[in-house]
């Protein structure tokens, strides 16, 4: 993992973004935010696990979906499965050690 700071390539509301293997800050201070890095991981495991490119297709076709189910640009992103698997294990940090491979597949359906 590589950290590369530069707040002009982060869109406004964002803190970070992850394109294997680089995260992308925002903020340098948020190197040494355990949290923020462990979503930042579990978004790199996604990434490999789907080989990359296609973690980006189904990120941008899913995030297109949500924002036709919910009519809102922040549920829609929320409500993608990439990242609620993020948002709700960040503060586990040992999630990644214990995390069945795919682990992404059992937020698909569940709604926000």
């Amino acid at each position: 993992m590589f950290f590369i700071v530069n707040k002009y390539l982060i869109p406004k509301g964002f803190r970070g973004l992850t394109a294997y293997p680089f995260v992308f800050l925002k903020y340098r201070t948020d190197k040494n935010d355990a949290v923020f890095i462990n979503h930042e991981r579990i978004h790199l495991r996604q990434q490999i696990e789907l080989l990359i490119l296609p973690f980006f297709i189904w990120y941008f076709i899913e995030y297109l979906i949500r924002l036709l189910q919910y009519n809102n640009k922040n549920r829609a992103y929320r409500n993608i499965s990439f990242e609620k698997e993020a948002y709700s294990n960040e503060f586990d940090t040992d999630y990644l050690k214990n995390r069945k491979m795919f682990g992404f597949w059992k937020y698909l359906f569940r709604i926000k």
